[in-house]
């Protein structure tokens, strides 16, 4: 049976390239006339669906690593970070001991709205026990996501409660925040990190950027660290924030694609002021539309790593079965005429390449990077030298922070215990830990992970894991980051994913060069005016 994707593939590039070439129509028939073959007559049962589903995906990845294929059943789950929302419940989850634990509920939604509370265990869904069955995070969503409008019924174990509370929960859209967090750092940086470029992104951008100049605001380091990317219409609008008049902030064309230019258009909310962009090697596609087009107009630096490099834009095609397909359509160029896109010819070479980056040493050492004078282009302000052709270059380099790492931290991160235990000590002394710390400033500044809570952790950890033992040389290697995300996994049980970075971004070395760059007058250096 292996072979039948190939001849398939085959004849559905035939039967397209009939169609775009207008050439006899007969040609699309074979598609059908194989499968149909193959049902009659092949020697076992055919799966014809699959086989056709097969030979999508196996043309797609002929064109390139980025045109895909998604099924009808995984659609939903696909488009919910471009949409910004989903239908279901309203909260956090986590899976421990078997059973369904409520980390959080999301604000204003079904949930909260009814009364659930964090650390609450729903156990029975429509009249089905839940728990003790060998619950995965899919069967949650499956139960718990449904239509709009639709109920679902719940019961719900509560500590120091008797007997199951039930309720009847009605499923509503439910918003996925694409900024997890910001803050002030100081009395004048403000700090946004943005994790992808969905329908809301710019709104909620905008509603940080307004809270933040009203704290005071002077400067802003706007986080796209390990951003994959998402709408190109987010990105346009976000980098539109930032520049002024009608600069071009990017443009895009492709064989049926004529040349469409993107530019700024409305009067942004942060069009002064110093700005700095944070990047890595997993910041892809809007996220280097964004910086590319706040670095090309020198209206702010680029720090970190070297970015993903993915210049191509996919439009999404519904197909008859409800299915999709993310055809690359265009390739998009920065305002100076950047074409970032790494090359593709050997797929699995693409595939290979941020561990390929690592191997070389390009995140310890910028002289690593190795870019050819032929991709040099020149800002449009103060002609600075810029690269194409494989990501954007950072203006400042920042090696990968590798302080800390032992395998004993690698175990118990892969193992999810540092989570686990954060979450089951929260559960169990929620009401001590906010008496104690009324809020977040005072819970940051004073708690410590001292020697008690530390051994409350390994004796946990023994008894989830008697394998994994104690390493004293390794811990006291990663005791200082082990703690940190002990104390930052608190504070988001405890609050949210905002103060889950607050604490987290301690050791954020990215980060924290921006923030010296501003303090320590480095960026007036570069005279981008």
């Amino acid at each position: 049976m292996k072979y039948f994707p190939i001849l398939i593939l085959i004849i559905v590039s035939n039967f397209i390239s009939a169609q775009s070439n207008g050439k006899d129509l007969s040609t699309s028939y074979k598609f059908k006339e194989v499968i149909d073959k193959v049902s009659r007559y092949y020697v076992d049962e055919t799966d014809d669906e699959g086989l056709t589903e097969t030979a999508i995906v196996a043309l797609l990845e002929e064109l390139d690593p980025h045109s895909t294929y998604i099924p009808a059943d995984e659609l939903q789950a696909a488009q919910t970070s471009i949409n910004g929302s989903f239908v279901g419940v309203g909260i956090r989850f986590q899976i421990m001991k078997d059973t369904l634990n409520v980390v959080a509920t999301i604000a204003g939604g079904p949930a909260e709205k009814l009364g659930v509370l964090p650390g609450d265990k729903i156990v029975v869904v429509d009249g089905e026990n839940i728990a003790g069955v060998g619950l995965r995070n899919s069967d949650v969503r499956e139960k718990l996501m449904g239509e709009l409008g639709s109920k679902v019924k719940v019961e719900i174990q509560r500590r120091n409660v008797n007997k199951n509370i039930v309720f009847n929960i009605t499923r509503d859209k439910i918003p996925v925040f694409s900024v997890d967090s910001y803050y002030m750092v100081d009395d004048e940086i403000g700090y946004i990190k943005l994790n992808s470029f969905s329908r809301r992104s710019h709104e909620e951008v905008r509603m940080a950027l307004s809270d933040l100049k009203n704290q005071g605001m002077k400067n802003l380091i706007f986080d796209l660290q390990g951003n994959g990317g998402g709408l190109l219409g987010a990105a346009h609008r976000l980098a539109d924030e930032f520049l002024s008049d009608e600069k071009l902030i990017v443009y895009s064309e492709g064989r049926a694609q004529p040349r469409n230019n993107l530019r700024s258009e409305f009067k942004g909310l942060f069009e002064k002021g110093k700005l700095i962009v944070l990047t890595d090697e997993y910041s892809a596609s809007a996220s280097e539309i964004l910086s590319g087009a706040i670095q090309d107009w020198d209206r702010g630096l680029v720090v970190g790593r070297r970015t993903f490099g993915k210049g191509l834009v996919q439009r999404p095609m519904g197909l008859s079965d409800g299915s999709e397909i993310r055809l690359t359509i265009a390739r998009y160029y920065t305002p100076s005429g950047r074409f970032i896109q790494k090359p593709y010819d050997d797929v699995d070479t693409y595939r290979k390449d941020i561990s390929q980056r690592y191997l070389n040493g390009e995140f310890v050492h910028s002289d690593s990077i190795k870019m050819p004078d032929s991709l040099k282009f020149k800002t449009l302000v103060t002609k600075r030298t810029v690269f194409g052709g494989g990501g954007i270059m950072p203006d400042f380099f920042v090696p990968l922070d590798t302080i800390g790492n032992s395998d004993y931290y690698s175990d118990l991160l892969r193992g999810g215990f540092l989570n686990t235990f954060s979450y089951a000590f929260t559960d169990k002394n929620r009401k001590i830990l906010l008496k104690k710390y009324p809020n977040f400033k005072k819970f940051k500044a004073e708690f410590n992970c001292d020697e008690d809570f530390m051994n409350e952790f390994f004796s946990y950890v023994q008894n989830e894991d008697e394998t994994l033992e104690k390493n004293e040389e390794e811990y006291a290697l990663s005791e200082t980051a082990i703690k940190l995300r002990l104390k930052a996994y608190l504070a988001r049980n405890l609050w949210n994913t905002n103060e889950f970075y607050q604490v987290y971004n301690e050791t954020n070395e990215i980060l924290n060069r921006a923030i010296e760059i501003i303090q320590n007058k480095e960026y007036e250096k570069i005279n981008l005016d």
